[in-house]
């Protein structure tokens, strides 16, 4: 299936979505909105995929919300105006939560999303970025919460996500100032795992660590990254009783066997797939 901003290819039970609009900085038209969350939710659903890498083609890795979307009267975009102030309100707010809906898509993936980031990345791209697993950059990637700059406050995520990833302080003053906030900063904070030397090196290195995880038993990476995220949101007591219900349900001893089997034979484990997932089922 063709996408308008992306493409998509599976390789070795890794997935690698690229964006594919360089020309325009890999702005995010309404198309890129209703397709990502589906493509994401299609990848989780397969259960074949265990890494999902995002990169994105050109100098840009995202200048974030095009223009159009706040034009369009498609799914995405706000209706047509209203001569009533409630209405035309509505319509704002449900655009906004079928927009953050599509970057939620990563965080509700039973696979983790590496992004792999070059050049800019503000704006939208922050708030695709801050609902990743992990974040990646090269040499020439600069970060901004630039909604302060329009006379906005960012309500796609970031706001929501980056607190809980670094330093609230930093949060706020990026927030408040709309300033670039370099690739080298987002290391010391913590917002980036690792710098590469250039985007083709960067996109290198995430697909090793992709691989990396890709052939670890998928139940225990699909269960760890679920327990950080609801212990992200809930008490270490709290947080202990989950990891010991969802270990007493769904700890395999088969997988457990072969990873013994595979180290002792020095050859890679052989797991079996996540279950597939169907609509109504």
């Amino acid at each position: 299936m063709g996408y308008e901003c992306f493409d998509l290819e599976v390789t070795d039970k890794i997935a690698h979505l690229k964006m594919t609009r360089p020309e325009k900085a890999n702005s995010m038209v309404p198309s890129f909105w209703r397709d990502l969350p589906m493509i994401v939710d299609e990848l989780s659903a397969s259960g074949t995929v265990r890494a999902l890498v995002v990169s994105a083609e050109g100098k840009h890795f995202s200048s974030g919300m095009d223009l159009e979307v706040f034009a369009s009267n498609g799914d995405v975009g706000p209706s047509k105006k209203s001569s009533h102030r409630s209405r035309r309100n509505e319509g704002f707010r449900s655009t906004a939560v079928k927009l953050q809906d599509s970057f939620t898509a990563f965080e509700r993936a039973r696979m983790p999303v590496l992004c792999a980031i070059q050049g800019a990345c503000v704006g939208g791209g922050i708030d695709m970025v801050s609902a990743a697993d992990m974040r990646y950059a090269d040499e020439t990637t600069y970060f901004s919460i630039a909604e302060v700059n329009i006379g906005m406050t960012a309500d796609v995520g970031t706001l929501q996500r980056m607190p809980k990833l670094i330093a609230e302080g930093i949060v706020k003053e990026l927030a408040y100032t709309g300033r670039r906030w370099s690739a080298e900063e987002a290391l010391a904070a913590g917002f980036v795992n690792k710098i590469f030397p250039n985007h083709q090196a960067l996109v290198d290195g995430v697909l090793e660590i992709a691989a990396e995880i890709a052939s670890k038993a998928p139940v225990a990476v699909w269960g760890t990254k679920q327990t950080i995220h609801f212990t992200r949101e809930h008490s270490v007591a709290d947080s202990l009783d989950y990891i010991a219900t969802w270990n007493a349900a769904m700890f395999d001893t088969d997988d457990m066997t072969e990873a013994f089997a595979a180290t002792m034979e020095k050859r890679p484990a052989d797991f079996p797939d996540l279950p597939a997932l169907r609509d109504g089922l």
